[in-house]
């Protein structure tokens, strides 16, 4: 059994809970995500959860992202989680398990009802067995386009399934539909927030929202009073990272990449630190 992180995600969102603010939540590609949102978390004071998709794993392997994140929590002097973020393989689930992951979200949410409480529960069994956080999700955030909240109607999270989701499952946290979208370049959905405040009062548990880079920071900060408490970006940081490359690669001709890598990390670093201090978890650590 490998030695765990400094945190779970059920540590900082139990703070986060009772301090009224949201932990960020960020996804690394590579070791110059990694560096930025760790530096960028210690700049701010603030705990943060480093995500990895499974097509970052495709990407950079599984090993290698486990053994940098863990580097840079162990490294830092603020609470850092190692999360899989949409984990719908079940074998690749079970191996973030046994190489210090903190945490794990398994997406049923494109399964019925049934199926997504089962496979759930299964994977919460699987993750108290080790000390492991599990993050679920019931609705469904699409990736396309932002369309209405009238548009989307029929992929928010039900309050009442919610209710029975987080009972029959166990989950530590639950991610929720309410009106963002994957992968939007600009910040234009505008969240249900009463919904929001239903699902927090049927379940009791903190809550998650993906797809948060084309969300308004004023509904942002509407969600978080109301019990979000994980708020995870992805877009924002490669459209940063995209552009520190392009702008330094277009400035000279010289073929080290380094001063590139360079330019992008901190892009991104200031990425993550503005969103920090929009969530309220600037000083929290």
């Amino acid at each position: 059994m490998v030695e765990l992180p400094l945190a779970t995600l059920e540590d900082v969102l139990q703070d986060a809970a009772a301090g009224g603010y949201a932990v960020g939540a960020f996804n690394a590609n590579n070791l110059e995500y990694v560096q930025a949102i760790v530096a960028a978390a210690e700049d701010e004071r603030a705990p943060v959860v480093v995500q990895a998709s499974q097509g970052a794993i495709r990407h950079a392997g599984l090993e290698y992202i486990a053994r940098i994140v863990r580097l840079a929590a162990e490294r830092a002097d603020v609470p850092v989680v190692l999360h899989l973020d949409h984990g719908r393989d079940l074998t690749l689930l079970k191996r973030c398990l046994g190489v210090g992951f903190t945490s794990v979200m398994f997406d049923g949410s494109h399964l019925p009802l049934e199926e997504n409480i089962r496979l759930t529960a299964e994977v919460v069994r699987w993750a108290r067995r080790v000390g492991i956080s599990v993050e679920g999700e019931l609705g469904q955030v699409p990736r396309s386009s932002y369309t209405s909240l009238n548009e989307l109607a029929g992929l928010l999270t039900d309050p009442d399934e919610a209710a029975r989701f987080v009972t029959e499952t166990g989950v530590n946290a639950l991610a929720v539909s309410v009106g963002s979208v994957h992968q939007m370049t600009r910040q234009q959905a505008v969240l249900d927030v009463r919904r929001v405040r239903a699902i927090r009062e049927a379940t009791g548990v903190p809550l998650v929202l993906h797809g948060s880079s084309g969300v308004t920071d004023e509904s942002l900060q509407a969600v978080i009073r109301e019990g979000i408490r994980k708020v995870n970006f992805a877009t924002a940081l490669n459209q940063a990272f995209r552009r520190g490359l392009e702008e330094t690669l277009a400035a000279s001709a010289e073929p080290d990449p380094r001063p590139a890598l360079s330019r992008a990390r901190e892009l991104v670093r200031e990425v993550v630190r503005d969103k920090i201090r929009l969530l309220g978890a600037a000083g929290r650590a």
